[in-house]
């Protein structure tokens, strides 16, 4: 058994968390967010940094430390019926419900759309979306080989060609970002924007799922012991985190100053297509169809070889992992048809209600040492933060749901009771006093069962 890698497996591995983290939404979203910040684009940086780099790095120190051999094992504290369910939730989001169809679609309408005609963007959709899903159905059913795959030769690739726009961007930049106005919530609140914008990655979701395949290649190479493997993430996490960090910086920046040049968009995949071809032409657009489709498809192939591992291990009787890969191989095809701005559409309300619950498991998680993974302080904590999420849930449905009676109501309810609502994280204090109330029951020795479901 090995104390600690070698420099360069630790490369190895920090190639790899880049490679499975980085896809279709890190690239369109910071773009997005540049664009919309104008000159308060630093501060939302450093909020996109936080959720989108901090807590999936977090999320995956966090599995390790709790001696937790997947997702179910984390959240089982809780409870059995819990765990089940929200690994679940979890895995269906970042899988084919939501996450593996965007890749396919990101890539088709990044990199392949400009090239073809209106009355044909149905049917090459089609056709992108099944030859995209039958390469990564391909390299899914050979998940012993994927850190070989992404780590050593998509993830280099993809950094290759990204870095050639990145560096014309910064040799030659289209504006100074100090010239433009901030739009919308950009004005009063870019941090917290920037925290939320952080979300639509799915990355802190992810990281809870991409463990298991992080963890197994460590162990792989040899270390066993958890504390160790908490150690060698963290070294290893460096590589991605430094990678990541400069890259979504990169990426704002090019947004931010992409308005000296180009025409402002409605999406950060639109706003890299005109700086592409504001920069190298014809060239910019093949280019920028190269990047985006090698950063869709390892990260296709990363979710579709954790999503079929997780459930292939919670029921291992029904189904393998084989056929588990291909049912959700076939059914993010499906979906990836109705297009990109349905899929983003659907997903920001089960965002909204996952995340708090993912965050505050990841840091009871990381705590597990010290409260020994206490099912009172695990239970109070996930209780209260579920309510406070589902008001978050709700003020983030489509804008005509949200407008009947019912809803408007419950809305202006958690506006009024719920600090900081307004800025998304109304969660927080429910969950610090969920976490204290669990503290003081589990000190004082007392039993309640308050939600049977829960236990």
């Amino acid at each position: 058994m090995k104390e600690k890698l070698s420099f360069q497996s630790s490369l190895l591995i920090g190639s790899l968390l880049f490679g499975l983290f980085f896809g279709a939404g890190n690239l369109i979203f910071p773009v997005h967010m540049g664009q919309s910040a104008g000159n308060n684009t630093i501060q939302a940086t450093i909020g996109f940094l936080i959720t989108g780099v901090g807590l999936p790095l977090l999320g995956v120190i966090a599995s390790a430390l709790s001696r937790s051999e997947s997702l179910f094992d984390m959240a089982k504290p809780v409870s059995r019926i819990y765990s089940v369910l929200f690994t679940c939730m979890l895995y269906l989001t970042i899988g084919p419900l939501f996450a593996i169809p965007r890749t396919a679609t990101v890539a088709f309408e990044v990199g392949l759309s400009p090239f073809i005609t209106e009355d044909y963007i149905q049917i090459g959709l089609f056709v992108f979306s099944f030859v995209f899903f039958a390469v990564t159905l391909y390299f899914s059913l050979r998940p012993g080989r994927i850190l070989d795959w992404v780590g050593k030769y998509l993830t280099p690739v993809f950094v290759a060609l990204l870095s050639v726009l990145l560096i014309a961007t910064i040799i030659k930049p289209m504006g100074r970002v100090s010239q433009y106005a901030p739009q919308g919530n950009y004005i009063d609140k870019p941090l917290f924007t920037g925290l939320l914008d952080g979300y639509n990655t799915m990355d802190a979701l992810a990281s809870l799922a991409f463990a298991i395949v992080i963890i197994s290649n460590i162990e792989k190479l040899g270390i066993k012991d958890p504390k160790r493997k908490a150690v060698e993430i963290s070294k290893s996490g460096l590589v991605c985190v430094v990678g990541m960090s400069v890259i979504y910086a990169s990426l704002a920046y090019m947004g931010a100053t992409s308005l000296g040049s180009v025409s402002r968009a409605d999406n950060g995949g639109r706003i890299m297509s005109l700086v592409s071809e504001h920069y190298f032409g014809f060239i910019g657009k093949v280019l920028l169809a190269a990047i985006v489709t090698v950063a869709c498809l390892k990260t296709a192939i990363g979710l579709i070889t954790s999503c079929s591992q997780m459930f292939s291990e919670m029921f291992p009787k029904s189904v393998s992992y084989k056929k588990y890969a291909v049912i959700f191989t076939v059914f993010s095809f499906i979906v990836a048809n109705f297009g990109l701005n349905k899929i983003i559409q659907l997903s920001i309300p089960v965002l909204m209600f996952l995340y708090p619950l993912a965050i505050t498991l990841i840091i009871l998680s990381l705590l597990a040492p010290v409260i020994n993974k206490q099912r009172d302080i695990y239970r109070w904590t996930t209780i209260l933060t579920m309510i406070a999420a589902l008001f978050d849930f709700c003020n983030a449905l489509p804008k005509t749901v949200k407008e009947t009676t019912v809803m408007r109501k419950i809305i202006d309810f958690a506006h009024i009771c719920l600090p900081g609502f307004d800025y998304g994280f109304g969660w927080i204090i429910p969950a610090l006093g969920g976490f204290i109330l669990g503290m003081i029951i589990y000190k004082k020795g007392v039993k309640y069962r308050v939600i049977p479901f829960v236990w």
